[in-house]
């Protein structure tokens, strides 16, 4: 007897994106420099498909170093230009100097003793959201709280759309469809 698996619909289409959904869409995240690093891939998702950015995603952690927000806060002019003249990822100047602006607010944040998992999980109240596997907003009064909170502390790229799926994806919040077997 064959059994059929039940995934929310955006994950069937693509072998990769049921790899992705399976594994890691949704799974509560609470690593610090794990979350910076979703949070900036939705950034240079911004206006693409997410099948794009998990296309080009090993790419990404390559000229971006692993996202070591260390070593990417110390990247300069010419790290801006060898990163926009890479054909492997998304080539957009906004999204790149956001990134290492990023990464000088996570460290800033670090170095001010604001751990940045805890920030993220704290103003969600400690424990992953469940949403009712049936309506699926673009955003929420929480990734617009968020959204707010990262802009004070000098994170760009961070409205709250791309918030509220950089939420779904660390599984602060879990939005899996009703039907679908991670719920």
């Amino acid at each position: 007897m064959m059994t059929t698996v039940h995934r929310c619909a955006w994950a069937d289409n693509d072998p990769l994106m049921r790899a992705y959904h399976d594994a890691e869409w949704g799974v509560p995240e609470r690593d610090s420099r794990a979350l910076w690093e979703k949070l900036m891939l939705d950034g240079f998702q911004a206006g693409l498909a997410w099948i794009t950015i998990l296309r080009k995603r090993d790419s990404f952690r390559e000229v971006f170093k692993g996202f070591d927000p260390e070593i990417v806060a110390r990247f300069d002019e010419a790290d801006i230009e060898r990163l926009l003249g890479d054909a492997r990822i998304i080539r957009s100047r906004a999204k790149i100097e956001a990134t290492i602006g990023n990464a000088r607010a996570y460290l800033a944040m670090r170095e001010a003793g604001e751990d940045f998992s805890a920030f993220v999980w704290d103003m969600a109240g400690g424990e992953p959201i469940i949403g009712d596997g049936v309506h699926f907003p673009a955003k929420t009064p929480l990734s617009e709280a968020m959204s707010v909170a990262l802009k004070k502390r000098g994170f760009k790229f961070v409205g709250p759309v791309i918030v509220y799926a950089w939420l779904q994806a660390t599984g602060v919040v879990n939005d899996h469809s009703r039907d679908c077997f991670r719920r």
